[in-house]
């Protein structure tokens, strides 16, 4: 079934209801929780561009959203992005897939801590911050498929209403996330069933997306972020669990 085995599909579907009902909710996401399970039951750089591909599909039914409360730190956060994902993609297809998992795995990891651990008075100045928010998105964005937890900390621990910060990363992902899958393809790292796969599941993700969207507009700000904060750190330690297994 469009060239992977009809188990890993199922996972696949029911992780694309899961990870587009977060991305609905808290406007990133849908890849922290599609790529580290979906790349349990297929290879990793498959399950990276069947990621990329389903962020772009979905992100297309948020242009209005986007274009209304989109920040314009995501103009140079975007182009960043652009420059650093040839490294992230080039350090996927370099490492052997069992430490491709276990990295990726890390990456989901590492957002939740940066996200939820307390970091004082400490913080950087907003130019370096996006400096850094971009870097990681787009080295994240070729290695894992997950733009998100590059720029998740910034959005999430600015002063951005919620709504902005997540129409700023939606717009982030809406640009980088089709010319990393076309970088992919160029390279060889995938192909027709991967894309097949993705649009199959797209159904599923945006019926999850839905759900999402509903719960967004009843939790409060306090609220929104500690929810994103759990889903987090729940597909990561789902990843990992699942890996030590």
């Amino acid at each position: 079934m469009f060239g992977f085995e009809p188990q890993a599909v199922i996972v696949a579907l029911l992780a694309a209801v899961a990870a587009g009902f977060v991305r609905g909710l808290a406007g990133f996401g849908l890849s922290v929780v599609l790529v580290p399970v979906l790349q349990l039951a297929i290879e990793p750089t498959a399950a990276v561009l069947i990621g990329l591909i389903s962020l772009f599909l979905i992100g297309l039914t948020d242009v209005g959203r986007i274009r209304r409360h989109a920040d314009r730190s995501a103009i140079p956060i975007t182009l960043l992005a652009l420059a650093c994902m040839p490294l992230g993609l080039w350090a996927l297809t370099a490492l052997p897939p069992a430490w491709a998992r276990v990295l990726i795995a890390l990456v989901s990891l590492g957002a939740f801590v940066l996200v939820v651990v307390p970091l004082g008075r400490i913080t950087l100045p907003r130019h370096p911050a996006m400096a850094l928010s971009g870097f990681f998105t787009g080295f994240f964005g070729g290695f894992a498929g997950m733009p998100g937890p590059g720029m998740a900390p910034f959005y999430l621990r600015g002063r951005l209403e919620p709504s902005a910060a997540r129409a700023s990363m939606m717009a982030i992902f809406l640009v980088v996330t089709p010319l990393s899958a076309a970088f992919f393809v160029a390279l060889g790292v995938g192909g027709l069933s991967e894309v097949e796969l993705a649009a199959a599941l797209f159904p599923a993700v945006l019926l999850g997306d839905w759900f999402g969207h509903k719960a967004f507009g009843r939790v409060t700000p306090r609220q929104w972020q500690v929810a994103t904060a759990v889903v987090l750190g729940g597909a990561a330690l789902g990843a990992l669990w699942k890996l030590v297994a």
